[in-house]
């Protein structure tokens, strides 16, 4: 599209712009001379100030001799940044100025007390209405509020010090205030002290004597209870019941343990004598001296008799006698045997009834456990109560000692010392004379030197014609007032979309300079200039419109789904009327199923009013200015399935101004569509170059056979569309019409 805006003309001429200082040399020298020598006079005879800084560390003080018992460092409390900023404050406080005032008897001196001594402008001024009256604010908060505007108390950067700086005209004065501000804030933090330890001691001393009376009381419970419930204590801390029931306890186990080993002996020297077996396995057996003398016997007749069993027979005499008492050695250790058993079972029994007494007396300690029992807690609960009163009544009487001692022998360690002493000012913090001037010297050169500039830039003389512009000697052309309607009427048929924009940027008035004059001729003349045809164009055209052939809606839209095109341009000569063309075929091809999108770029919305019945949706100008994004653009149609980008309503020259867009926006929207149609109203081969991509159709509207729209083929065949088409929506029901089977309005 052709469409440029006329600020894009027009540039900047920097050697003109900065010819200007040449040119107005001696007014910014005049000026820079005029206001350096006005800030020379005011720093010269401006009433000298000077400044003092004391300084202060916040910090504990307390030496490790004299701090109260069981406390350390770790306990010393540490201001951070909000703490410091709240000593920051008192510091500055009405009291802590009102001491010092008092002190130096500020309220005599002029400085601190405009009512002393108020010149005649001041009287002036108040008179007026300009100045308030200092006699309507009481003396003394006239004072503070001189002190407040000449003090500074700030907390130094990453440290736990504190700076106050006092401004005045008299350097001894500076430091006096400095100084005794920061003595007022240490004697204050002091008399803080004295009274906190006063209200302690004041506290603590009734305090204390009813505690005392308290701990008495409830020791004399303790002791009382004690010698009611009978508690005896034994070992552990426990009471006798208890012990007495743990030491029967143990008794009872290993009672029950030796029943438990005599019965088991007693069954296992039974079993051995009931089956024959072996006693020698049995350790009561084993430990008899008795069965072990007869057992040794056994073996010595065992031995006999084999030894005789080598010379004598069985029967032998001697043999059969020594058989004879071994048979009589096994009687005797199976007696033994017996005995043993007895003994054990015995044994067993004398533990059993043992056990038996032993469960009875634990029995009737457990009752008696039980009662001291509840007795003990309601003991424990007594003698708790009357340690936590004496624990209290001694943390009580250690405080009350520390803070006694420390307000008889007024020790007062305060979180805070004079690290510095402000000292006298020898030189004024103000007026610095040099650094006054030459900030005002370098100031009121720099500003004259813009405002110069920025009036030859705004004046106009310093615009020239940009590179490639279409008027070279654009300050030499002058347009008087009768030009604005021709040019109008001329911009109408430049043969483009969006004409009626240009009309805006060449209908503006801009009579003010040669560079707008300039730039709205161009922006008027531009179009036609471009637009006209030759006349041999006109009279011999190459290729007549009737050898291309001319078709309907339906033939159209059959050939753009044939071909699979995804852009398809339509050109209409004649005007509104024959944007219909572009929006039937939009309709036919989204009836085939396609997804259909037609971007309406005529001046006036021909094609998209019939399918939105509104000309007030945003559209492709929104779309270009950057008001809208694409889902806002996007509206249905009414009467099918095709969706209409209308032309919108932003400012169009605006909107002109990003036409270089156009390209991105096609390509945008040929990916997300099947087909783009795209109705240009009269334009010609230049304007619809943005448009053109590849699988594009172009196609001419035309209701009727005439000269201009064989002009206008002609021209589009000659500049590079060759394959152009005629289409014509004559026999088709008009676009805004409602067809059955196709959605409608409602």
């Amino acid at each position: 599209m052709s469409v440029q805006s006329a600020a894009a003309d027009v540039d900047v001429d920097l050697r003109q712009l900065f010819a200007s200082l040449g040119r107005n040399w001696l007014r910014i020298v005049f000026v820079t001379l005029l206001v350096t020598g006005l800030a020379f006079a005011f720093a010269w005879l401006a009433t000298p100030y000077y400044k003092a800084t004391a300084k202060l560390e916040i910090g504990s003080r307390e030496s490790e001799f004299t701090r109260p018992p069981g406390t350390n460092d770790d306990d010393k409390p540490i201001l951070d940044e909000q703490g410091v900023a709240t000593q920051v404050q008192i510091i500055s406080s009405p009291d802590i100025l009102k001491q010092v005032a008092t002190k130096l008897n500020l309220d005599k001196l002029p400085e601190f007390d405009e009512a002393l001594k108020m010149s005649a402008l001041g009287r002036i001024l108040v008179l007026v209405g300009l100045k308030s009256d200092p006699f309507d604010i009481p003396p003394d908060e006239r004072v503070l509020n001189a002190m407040h505007d000449k003090l500074n108390v700030f907390a130094v950067e990453k440290t736990r010090a504190i700076a106050i700086e006092f401004a005045s005209q008299d350097p001894k004065l500076a430091a006096a205030i400095a100084n005794g501000i920061a003595e007022a804030y240490i004697a204050s933090k002091g008399d803080a002290k004295l009274e906190s330890n006063a209200a302690a001691t004041d506290f603590l001393a009734p305090e204390i004597a009813d505690l005392q009376n308290r701990v008495k009381d409830a020791e004399a419970k303790v002791a009382a209870f004690r010698g009611q419930s009978d508690l005896l204590m034994g070992g552990n801390n426990s009471v006798l019941p208890t012990q007495q029931l743990s030491e029967l306890s143990s008794e009872l186990s290993r009672v029950r343990a030796n029943r438990a080993a005599a019965e088991a002996s007693a069954d296992s020297v039974r079993r051995a004598l009931q089956n024959g077996g072996s006693l020698d396995s049995v350790p009561e057996v084993l430990s008899s001296d008795l069965i072990q003398r007869l057992r040794e016997r056994q073996v010595e007749l065992r031995s006999n008799i084999a030894d005789l069993s080598t010379t004598l027979l069985d029967n032998h005499p001697r043999i059969r006698a020594l058989k004879s008492q071994l048979a009589d050695l096994d009687g005797q250790i199976r007696n033994e045997a017996q005995k043993i058993i007895r003994g054990l079972s015995a044994q067993a029994q004398t533990a059993k009834a043992r056990e038996d007494q032993l469960i009875a007396d634990v029995n009737t300690l457990k009752a008696a456990s039980a009662r001291a029992g509840e007795q003990q807690v309601q003991l424990d609960a007594l003698q708790r109560d009357a340690n936590v009163q004496r624990q209290q009544l001694e943390s009580y009487m250690a405080s009350y000692n520390a803070a006694a001692s420390r307000t008889d022998r007024k020790y007062l360690p305060v979180a805070a010392s004079l690290i510095a002493k402000a000292q006298v000012p020898s030189q004024p913090y103000f007026p610095k004379i040099g650094p006054i001037t030459g900030a005002a010297a370098a100031a009121s050169l720099l500003l004259m030197a813009i405002g110069t500039l920025l009036g030859e830039l705004f004046s106009g003389r310093a615009m020239s014609p940009a590179p490639g512009a279409r008027f070279e000697n654009i300050e030499q052309v002058a347009m008087p007032a009768a030009r604005t309607e021709p040019l109008v009427a001329e911009a109408e048929d430049n043969g483009g979309p969006f004409a009626p924009y240009e009309e805006v940027v060449a209908s503006e008035p801009m009579v003010e300079t040669p560079p707008q004059r300039a730039a709205a001729i161009k922006a008027s003349e531009a179009a036609p200039v471009e637009a006209a045809p030759s006349s041999a164009a006109v009279a011999q055209p190459e290729a007549p419109p009737s050898k291309l052939g001319e078709i309907d809606v339906d033939k159209a839209a059959e050939k753009l789904i044939a071909s699979g095109a995804a852009r398809a341009i339509f050109v209409s000569p004649e005007g509104d009327e024959a944007a219909a063309s572009a929006v039937l075929v939009a309709r036919e091809v989204s009836d085939a199923g396609l997804r259909v999108l037609l971007l309406d770029l005529t001046a006036s919305g021909a094609a998209s009013r019939p399918m939105l019945d509104s000309s007030l949706f945003p559209g492709v100008t929104n779309l270009l200015a950057s008001e809208a994004q694409f889902s806002d653009v996007i509206h249905p149609d009414l009467y099918s399935d095709a969706h209409v980008i209308p032309v919108g309503t932003a400012d169009p020259v605006r909107a002109m101004r990003a036409a270089d867009r156009l390209p991105i926006i096609m390509q945008s929207l040929t990916t997300a569509y099947d087909l783009v149609v795209v109705e240009c109203g009269p334009a010609d081969a230049q304007g619809i170059g943005r448009l053109v991509g590849d699988g594009t159709e172009v196609f001419l509207s035309m209701l009727e056979a005439d000269d201009q729209v064989t002009q206008a083929a002609v021209k589009l065949i000659e500049n590079g569309y060759p394959d152009l088409t005629l289409v014509t929506p004559v026999g088709h029901e008009p676009p805004g019409t409602p067809v059955p089977g196709r959605r409608s309005a409602a």
